[in-house]
């Protein structure tokens, strides 16, 4: 849409140029002047100029007689009687000015081709839009005006487009002009000035400008980070930061220049207002536990200050600082010591951690915890207060990440839990936040949450409160007219109001997104008609069992099992032909099983093999390898993993429109090849996967144990977050169509 909206700015700035352009054109080609004789040096100069108003016109293609910058005719038109008119009008103005002398003529004639040269250079590598060719040639033509009259060529830079002034400041025949020092400052300070995050990277090539040190003062006050790494060079610019004497810019270069630097930056405001100093920094830095207790003490006071509008410096730094050690400290240990089944053992790490501080694994933790190092941190975040009330919690941290606390406790069943620890008002009052501002990020991520989160919720108050604080932000962005936030409300509003109903084909058609509900048969099959499935192992010492269970489930009249080194092939001899691939679980210290994978994706792909269904089988701590090895071919995915509802959005990212099955809780082999029973034979006998169908019949099926953990599988119809993201970018789409 922003791009429609240029074109349009631009088509119209354009037609009131040409419009000029005409009544000059009309006075200038009726003058009359004829072409003196020209010398013959100054001829090829001519020809030259000639051959690039023609290479202009036939820039697009060979065989144009008029240039073709967009796609509208009669600009087209237009431009090219541009290039022609005026720039042959130059050529005689050259020739027949007596103001300008025999050596002036040849450096003109010589700039006029240099220009063309330039532009049709500039035009193929993308570096100017053919649209501004006219604004090119009226810029070069008032650059020798003015300097025939001795005066700046600023203006000229400063009135037209980055692209064309590189072309002004660059002419041969403008390189005597007593301001063009000033005129490639000019453009350095545009070209800087919309650089945004960049503006370094530019300031590099420039260092001597007069404003370097003005630019890099307010650099380190809107992207540190970038003056961080900067500091550090041995380029001129690196040295002119170090001598700047900015307070600001001069602890940036301090910290880049220092022993352990990184580790201090994300203290960079603290430092910065004297509130904390490097010595005391220093004193916890080889202490784990210090420094984490550290960094979450700055955080809370970041996440205030943050909420208060003033946005600390390097806060963003600080936040995965404050990640990395919380993942690298303590939910790796935790994790690694799942199998112990003492607690005390397992979470020992933690023990001398406040609420606050184990809130922070959980929040920060997201993409690493499994599932039973959340529950058992989350427990003692409760057993660590005196008064164990979830609304003290978020107010001792400021509510930083309440929204990923909440979308995690909806996830992993404890949201009702959290909720009964606060009383009724504030967990109203939590829930409206929840659903509150969501259009506020550039991203979806919060929307997302929320629509994760909602699919999780069993308690029907909690629902409503949902609802009802959609409706009422609808009508505020309806009446604020906030397009993005009314979107993301509306379509909110839509998915959850239709959750419950399992005829769902009237809330997608009104999405204008394909059915997540259920999966066509046809859908799955390859150009000859086969369906191609490919699962992962892992060689773990459950692997193995997994495997085998596998392979005695399809050991049947209906299937046939081929085994090989690396993997085996599971194919249907009735019904529809569908080939399941199974990478065997080799010794993983090996990394044996990672090479079968790696085997086994090569064969398929000399086979030109595209499999439509995939499928995880291992623990929670795998689910990574798989999904950087997820075919984008892939429709329907089963994460048979613990929490792999928690890496929804990673897949999204490779299979935007992937149906798919995931648990919030633990993942459960019983579970696992009694939905790949289902599917595989569902699809052999031909039909559609039916998700809300295949649910149904399932629920009866497990005994009241494992129905249990049956229930924490999401079927796609419910994966609330990728529907969301589907509707919102068709519906953004359409817009912009």
């Amino acid at each position: 849409m922003a791009v429609f909206l240029f074109q349009m700015l631009l088509m119209k700035k354009l037609y009131l140029f040409i419009f000029c352009f005409i009544f000059i054109t009309a006075v200038f080609s009726q003058t009359g002047e004829e072409m003196p004789a020209i010398p013959r040096m100054r001829q090829l100069f001519h020809q030259n100029i000639d051959n690039n108003q023609k290479a202009i016109i036939q820039l697009n293609h060979k065989t144009d007689t008029i240039f073709t910058p967009t796609s509208n005719p009669d600009i087209n038109l237009q431009v090219t009687q541009f290039l022609k008119v005026r720039v042959n009008n130059l050529q005689v103005k050259i020739e027949t000015d007596s103001t300008i002398s025999e050596n002036e003529k040849y450096t003109w004639l010589r700039g006029v081709d240099q220009l063309l040269t330039d532009f049709i250079t500039a035009y193929k590598s993308g570096k100017i839009k053919g649209i501004f060719l006219a604004n090119l040639i009226s810029a070069f033509e008032e650059s020798l005006y003015r300097y025939q009259k001795g005066e700046s060529l600023v203006p000229i830079i400063e009135n037209n487009e980055i692209a064309v002034g590189a072309l002004i400041v660059q002419n041969f025949a403008l390189q005597t002009a007593g301001s063009i020092t000033d005129s490639r400052n000019e453009l350095v300070l545009k070209i800087c000035r919309e650089s945004g995050e960049n503006v370094l990277s530019v300031l590099s090539r420039y260092p001597d400008v007069p404003f370097t040190d003005s630019i890099v003062m307010d650099v380190a006050h809107h992207y540190p980070e970038d003056l961080y790494n900067y500091a550090t060079a041995s380029i001129s610019l690196g040295r002119k930061i170090r001598a700047n004497k900015d307070p600001l810019v001069s602890l940036i270069s301090h910290l880049a220049n220092a022993e352990n630097g990184r580790s201090y930056f994300p203290f960079l405001d603290e430092l910065y207002h004297g509130t904390i100093t490097i010595d005391s920094i220093h004193t916890v830095l080889n202490n784990d536990e210090a420094f984490y207790k550290l960094l979450v003490a700055t955080e809370i006071n970041y996440a205030g200050r943050a909420a208060k509008k003033d946005t600390p410096l390097v806060m963003h730094a600080l936040t995965e600082k404050l990640r990395s050690k919380a993942i690298d400290i303590y939910i790796r240990e935790i994790n690694a010591l799942h199998e112990e089944k003492s607690d005390a053992v397992r979470f020992k790490i933690t023990d001398n951690l406040t609420a606050p501080e184990l809130y922070y694994l959980c929040v920060l933790g997201e993409e690493e915890i499994y599932t039973s190092s959340y529950l058992g941190v989350y427990n003692r975040i409760f057993q660590r207060m005196q008064v164990p009330r979830s609304d003290s919690l978020l107010f001792t941290v400021n509510n930083d990440f309440y929204r990923k606390f909440i979308k995690m406790a909806a996830a992993y069943n404890t949201l009702d839990d959290f909720v009964k620890r606060m009383d009724y008002n504030e967990a109203e009052k939590m829930i409206r936040d929840f659903v509150n501002n969501l259009d506020r990020k550039q991203s979806l991520e919060d929307a997302v949450d929320v629509a994760d989160s909602y699919a999780s919720i069993n308690n029907p108050d909690l629902k409503k409160i949902i609802l009802w604080q959609l409706q009422s932000n609808i009508t505020q962005a309806k009446k604020i007219k906030n397009k993005r936030g009314l979107t993301i409300y509306r379509l909110l509003n839509n998915i959850f109001q239709s959750i419950e109903n399992t005829d769902n084909a009237a809330i997608y058609t009104q999405l204008g997104i394909p059915p997540v509900y259920n999966m066509p048969n046809t859908m799955l099959k390859d150009t000859a008609g086969a369906i191609q499935v490919l699962q992962f192992f892992y060689g773990d010492k459950d692997g193995n069992n997994v495997f085998n269970s596998f392979l005695n489930s399809f050991s049947n009249n209906n299937w046939k099992i081929t085994r090989k080194a690396e993997w085996a092939e599971v194919k249907s001899v009735k019904g529809a032909p569908i080939t399941i691939y199974s990478n065997r679980p080799l010794d993983e210290t090996k990394d044996l099983d990672a090479k079968a994978q790696e085997d086994l994706l090569g064969y398929l792909d000399s086979l030109n093999i595209q499999p439509t269904v995939t499928i995880h089988r291992g623990h929670s701590y795998w689910v990574k390898s798989t999904i950087k090895q997820l075919p984008p071919s892939s429709k329907v995915i089963l994460l048979g993993s613990c929490g792999g509802y928690n890496s929804l959005n990673e897949v999204l990212k490779t299979c935007n429109d992937a149906h798919i099955i995931a648990s919030k809780q633990v993942g459960t082999g019983v579970v696992n090849i009694t939905l790949i029973e289902t599917m595989m034979e569902t699809l052999r006998q031909g039909k559609d996967l039916n998700w809300p169908l295949i649910w149904k019949n399932l629920s009866s099926r497990f005994t009241p144990d494992m129905k249990e953990k049956f229930d924490d599988y999401v079927p796609p119809h419910k994966n609330l977050g990728a529907i969301l993201i589907m509707a919102y970018k068709k519906e953004v789409l359409s817009e912009e169509l």
